[in-house]
């Protein structure tokens, strides 16, 4: 038996680069809300924000499912068309300072049995837009 998490990320930076933080939300199939993560992350850009969404809601995934990552099919819905199209292998990751972060996410999706990358529009985000615009607040203050 195949379990499905469907994880929306978004990473923002008010400057890019500029004070930037992070949101994720990990749903089960049923639309339960397994867990949420709003976190500051310093300053940075934009493209490198949403990067580290996907680290941490990857990351966030294996904690969850533990042993039967092998068995879990992950899709992670973010509105960074450029994020969703170098995951998927359509555009080169030619910025040297999201390479690392290209290759971390790369190696963490290894874990598991499928990871999907689609695209949603902003207003299609919006529980992971508020988790990283709250996390960017902090930051601010």
């Amino acid at each position: 038996m195949t379990n499905k998490l469907i994880i929306n990320t978004d990473g923002g930076a008010r400057g890019n680069p500029g004070p930037a933080g992070i949101g994720v939300v990990i749903k089960n199939e049923k639309g339960e809300v397994l867990a949420e993560i709003s976190k500051y992350i310093g300053k940075t850009t934009n493209n490198q924000a949403e990067y580290q969404a996907l680290v941490a809601g990857i990351e966030k995934c294996a904690k969850l499912v533990g042993e039967k990552a092998k068995e879990t099919e992950l899709d992670f819905l973010l509105d960074s068309e450029l994020v969703v199209k170098q995951m998927r292998g359509e555009y080169k990751v030619r910025n040297v300072d999201l390479q690392p972060w290209f290759v971390k996410v790369y190696n963490q999706t290894l874990k598991f049995k499928k990871v999907k990358f689609g695209h949603v529009r902003r207003e299609k985000n919006k529980e992971a837009d508020a988790l990283a615009n709250q996390a960017m607040d902090k930051g601010d203050n």
